[in-house]
């Protein structure tokens, strides 16, 4: 074994692409991939972070804040995926509500 660590995801084939991260406490950012580590930690360039919902914290709005080029330290990454090929759809396990 080597003394040098690897890391559990293999960014590479993300690097100057699209991806959404979200970190601990609830913050969900996009943006594109420009450098990671070995600990994980992310260069993204271009970031728009999604606001939530002051009243439910665990929702996101159609609001968005413009971050620019950020550094998410890897130790509160929990979520890295591609935007490409992705679309929110709506959730066919919540009942919909009686008018």
């Amino acid at each position: 074994m080597s003394g040098r660590k690897e890391t559990v995801l293999d960014l590479a084939k993300f690097v100057d692409k699209g991806v959404q991260v979200k970190l601990t406490g609830g913050r969900q950012v996009t943006g594109t991939l420009k450098g990671y580590d070995q600990l994980l930690n992310l260069v993204l360039d271009g970031a728009v972070e999604s606001v939530r919902d002051h009243d439910d914290p665990l929702k996101t709005t159609d609001q968005t804040r413009r971050l620019g080029l950020i550094v998410c330290r890897g130790t509160a990454v929990m979520l890295v995926s591609p935007t490409d090929g992705t679309e929110e759809i709506a959730n066919p396990f919540v009942e919909p509500e009686a008018v």
